[in-house]
């Protein structure tokens, strides 16, 4: 297969239905779709894809599911979800995905502001969920199907759906259903996971999104036929793009990890070729990795730190947009082969050939620990309001630390306060409005302003700084970005998360969690027995930490006193958006009384 498969049209005219049905008839038996089969992987084949979504889409229409209504989903990522949000963009409805952390309260919430009369929901824990809003007169939500079937009590069931999908289904019913489907229609609405404040609905067009898919892959130069391992929520934009929309693009084979727990061991399994993580997911791996090359002898690990700098000094040359010389080449290359990738082997990611993050600002130090591997993790960056990707580093073009230049088609400048603006044909219709209508997210002059805060540099690269809602204000006036400090202090493999706080204050306080198994590994390495938060060294070491992280700030962004916690935060628990991103506002709330006592105790 060439890199880029042939488009069936125009690009701006193109839609999914019509790649899927490109896909079908150009490569019907490459693999498209693997999920988890007992020990093993079941797989279908393009062609077989697109006979089952045309089965599903049948069986969505007997439901009376109609062109444009917003259908709802709360699933892992499992084949019913991935196949059923491609049958109803081929009938013209529109797929909404809802976080799976979701509260009755927000499912209602996005129930009632799309309109949507039926869901498609997993099992017994999503179905206690829903059935709320179902009772609820004033959520027009009248139906829920649910997969698993055990638990489908007096519900629908996705087999009896799929059953009357295969006895309704006609070709000539599915082909006109498609075919109507235009570029300019909604695609689907994502609603934004909120940092603060109630979830927006973002309406992402057809044309928005096989636009900044085309873009991003002149971008990037994917490896053809490159799998990817899907794992973050539907309900987000990158998982989205990555992991549904990118591969209908590129013909490439998905496979589906349902269980974010075993990323780690599905990657040691497969060995891909290209590896999206948000920066949590890349400090989780780079744990895992200090761990293991600290159990080395320390021969061994002598020889692993010789070849972290000549991988070092080997990407630093490639950023520089140099050649590296004949003789650095020469000793990367066996580094590499020697020393760096039976590493990498033990944790799957020898074959990595792009390796990624989003979503937060990538700390360069951990960036750096793994170019010490030769392994470049480049930053993107976007929005959901901008379907996508707005600018992103290459593989062959970076700056280690920024996000890159601007996609195709896109224009990016800053405002005077340093908010990020952008301009081009992947901004978002616009927001949802309760009666249907759409909000557009632009001014007159076409320009959409992010939230984020950054700078673009003489060779073009954008520098985001933070969200501009969320920079400190500190009592002598003085702005300081949260997750510049925030990421220096996480430079310490025990400090796992981090808030900083200093709104009116004169200056910062942070709290700082403890990352378990890092310190379990620390204390083990020392001698110390029981829990690692509770040793004075651990706690000794942490403080040292901070000092250094003091440091390498400058003076308003220095730490004065800190607390550490050893309970993580996450999604279910509230502190973090299910991408992982700080929920500041509810950390805040939530430690109130701890971070009012580093001011005043």
């Amino acid at each position: 297969m060439n890199r880029s498969p042939r488009l069936p049209g125009d690009p701006a005219e193109l839609t999914f239905p019509a790649l899927l049905l490109r896909n079908a008839e150009d490569h019907p038996d490459l693999p498209a779709l693997s999920w988890r089969s007992g020990a093993g992987w079941a797989t279908l084949t393009w062609g077989e894809v697109r006979r089952d979504v045309a089965v599903l889409a049948a069986g969505y229409a007997a439901l009376g599911v109609r062109r444009g209504e917003h259908v709802l989903m709360m699933m892992a990522n499992r084949p019913e979800h991935w196949l059923s949000d491609l049958a109803l963009v081929h009938l013209g409805a529109v797929p909404v995905t809802v976080y799976g952390t979701s509260a009755p309260e927000q499912i209602a919430h996005i129930a009632r502001h799309s309109r949507a009369r039926l869901a498609v929901v997993e099992g017994a824990r999503e179905v206690a969920r829903w059935e709320p809003a179902l009772a609820d007169a004033e959520v027009p939500l009248e139906r829920l199907v649910v997969v698993e079937e055990a638990a489908a009590g007096e519900h629908g069931t996705y087999a009896a759906l799929r059953a009357s999908g295969a006895r309704a289904h006609r070709a000539d019913a599915f082909d006109k259903a498609w075919r109507e489907v235009r570029p300019t229609d909604p695609l689907t609405v994502v609603y934004t996971s909120g940092t603060t404040g109630a979830p927006k609905g973002v309406r992402l067009t057809h044309r928005g999104v096989v636009l900044n898919g085309i873009a991003l892959d002149e971008a990037i130069g994917f490896p053809p036929g490159a799998a990817h391992l899907c794992y973050l929520p539907f309900a987000h934009i990158a998982e989205r793009v990555l992991g549904m929309y990118l591969p209908q693009l590129r013909v490439a084979p998905v496979h589906l990890c349902a269980d974010p727990a075993r990323v780690a061991a599905t990657v040691a399994e497969l060995r891909p070729q290209q590896f999206f993580g948000v920066p949590r997911v890349w400090e989780k791996f780079a744990t895992a990795f200090r761990a293991g090359l600290a159990a080395l002898p320390e021969e061994r690990r002598r020889a692993v730190e010789a070849a972290n700098e000549t991988a070092r000094a080997h990407v630093a040359c490639r950023e520089r947009g140099e050649d590296p010389p004949a003789d650095l080449d020469a000793a990367f290359r066996t580094a590499k082969a020697e020393v760096l990738d039976p590493l990498l082997r033990r944790v799957g990611l020898d074959r990595v050939l792009w390796a990624a993050s989003a979503a937060a600002p990538m700390p360069v130090a951990l960036a750096r620990f793994w170019a010490g591997f030769g392994l470049v993790v480049v930053d993107a960056w976007g929005l959901t309001e901008t379907s996508g990707v707005v600018t992103t580093n290459g593989p062959q073009a970076f700056r280690l630390g920024s996000v890159g230049k601007p996609l195709r088609g896109m224009e990016v400048r800053t405002a005077d306060d340093g908010e990020i603006l952008v301009r081009g044909p992947y901004v978002c219709e616009g927001y949802l409005r309760a009666d249907g209508g759409v909000d557009d997210v632009r001014d007159a002059e076409g320009w959409f302003a992010t939230g984020d805060v950054g700078r673009l540099d003489e060779d073009g690269y954008l520098w985001v700084t933070d969200r501009k809602k969320e920079l400190i204000v500190t009592s002598t006036g003085k702005n300081v970005a949260p997750a510049v400090v925030e990421n220096a202090l996480k430079e310490h493999p025990l400090i796992g998360q981090a808030l900083v706080h200093g709104d009116g204050h004169s200056y910062l306080v942070a709290l700082l969690v403890l990352d378990p198994d890092a310190a379990a590994a620390w204390a083990a390495a020392r001698g110390i027995e029981g829990d690692p938060a509770a040793a004075a060294e651990v706690r000794r070491e942490v403080a040292r930490a901070v000092e250094e992280a003091n440091a390498r700030l400058n003076r308003t962004e220095q730490v004065k006193r800190h607390l550490l916690l050893t309970e993580e935060w996450g999604p279910e628990t509230g502190e973090l958006t299910p991408s992982l991103k700080l929920r500041r506002r509810v950390i805040r709330e939530k430690y109130q009384d701890l971070i009012e006592s580093l001011y005043t105790g």
